[in-house]
């Protein structure tokens, strides 16, 4: 499976997942609790950043 492939499949489900209405509820409860809500942006930056390292990891393999 190409990285393209495996990124769109990826997206496809974050979308699916964010639709659902216990997500949706709970990304309000978070919001409207400032310790929730500060715990949950650390999480996603840290997420971020190893999908970044990932990314690297995989564009400098097919580059070589």
């Amino acid at each position: 499976m190409s990285a393209i492939r495996i990124a769109v499949t990826v997206v496809s489900a974050a979308v699916a997942a964010s639709r659902h209405p216990v997500v949706r509820a709970g990304v309000r409860a978070v919001a409207n609790n400032p310790k929730a809500r500060d715990a949950a942006v650390t999480v996603t930056r840290g997420a971020a950043y190893q999908a970044g390292v990932v990314a690297r990891m995989i564009v400098r393999r097919r580059l070589r």
